[in-house]
């Protein structure tokens, strides 16, 4: 996706984290991280709700970038169509739920992000790509996410990943592990940094507790139902952080339904970066270049063009009077 501000968050006020008091002393702090109501550029100006970067924290290992959209009934929203656009130094991670998206990219590859189907793309110095929801969709229900590359590797070449995981039974649920290792399953995709990523189902008022890394911190997304991560309570929408050090992740469904989340893991990324619109840089430099480039009269090679999407590029917003600045992962 192409991400509309050209501030990690303008207009958001800090947000006390929320915290439940532990039934057992032990019981991990988990900080609450409540979305907002973002509008994507582009033709459609389809609306999704953002948790990272969030006003109180960037970062949760290397995943800088979390909107969560839809359920969205494409004949009331008209759906998604993103205009090929630029990106430098990070990875964009699909993930669907429901519907169909037609991915086209500079690096030549065509292809559908479905659900239960991880599609990694790879920009390093630079590629760009579109987005459209396909005429078959009717409701489009999903994530997109993004993980920046260590300076060491964000000028890599470009890259695709395709990658469909096997279901992977847990005591109360499922899991779906399309990045890193998790219920004894590995992911063959590649990181630049260590990761996790998974799709978890739970059982109605199933409890749930999984091994992890102690070094990661942690991010559960709600996609659907009412839980309780270590004790706090998660609503739709929200995305709760657990710092590193806990052996274990549990969660509750407290609903007579099924309850979805999005588990998201990794060391703690120490760079500083500077993230404006769809550039990852760590300089002022850095992403003026970059948008120098994109917006040439003729498109250079360190992008490519993208074949077969019916329209023009998006062109890049206007950089602010002031210079950029890095930041590190919380405020």
């Amino acid at each position: 996706m192409s991400n509309a501000e050209t501030e990690p968050h303008p207009n958001a006020r800090p947000q006390e984290p929320q915290r439940r008091e532990p039934q057992e002393p032990q019981a991990p702090y988990v900080e609450v991280l409540s979305a907002r109501d973002v509008p994507l550029g582009g033709p459609r100006a389809m609306t999704v709700r953002r948790t990272l970067p969030h006003s109180s924290r960037r970062l949760i290992g290397a995943w800088c970038f979390v909107d969560h959209y839809g359920p969205d009934d494409v004949a009331l929203t008209g759906g998604m169509d993103v205009a090929p656009h630029p990106h430098t130094g990070l990875q964009t991670v699909s993930w669907l739920f429901t519907g169909e998206i037609e991915h086209r990219d500079s690096l030549g590859v065509h292809a559908l992000v479905r659900p239960g189907e991880l599609n990694l793309m790879t920009s390093g110095h630079g590629i760009c790509h579109s987005e459209v929801s396909t005429p078959a969709t009717t409701v489009l229900h999903g994530v997109q996410l993004w993980v920046v590359l260590p300076d060491e590797h964000r000028d890599t070449a470009r890259d695709f990943h395709h990658h469909v995981p096997e279901p992977v039974t847990l005591d109360g649920g499922e899991a779906r592990v399309f990045l890193g290792t998790l219920a004894g399953h590995t992911s063959p995709v590649p990181t630049f940094t260590p990761l996790l990523g998974a799709e978890l189902t739970l059982d109605p008022h199933a409890t749930v507790t999984l091994t992890v890394d102690p070094t990661f911190e942690h991010g559960v997304l709600v996609d659907r139902g009412e839980v309780r991560l270590a004790g706090t309570a998660l609503h739709q929408g929200d995305l709760g952080y657990l710092a590193p050090g806990p052996t274990s992740l549990t969660v509750t469904n407290t609903a007579d339904t099924p309850a979805r989340l999005v588990l998201l893991g990794g060391t703690p990324f120490e760079e500083q970066i500077i993230m404006w619109w769809n550039f990852i840089g760590r300089s002022n430099d850095d992403i003026t270049r970059a948008r120098e480039d994109w917006m040439a009269s003729e498109i250079p090679d360190r992008f490519g063009a993208v074949q077969g999407y019916p329209g023009d590029r998006l062109p890049a917003p206007e950089l602010p009077g002031i210079p950029l600045k890095p930041r590190g992962r919380v405020r």
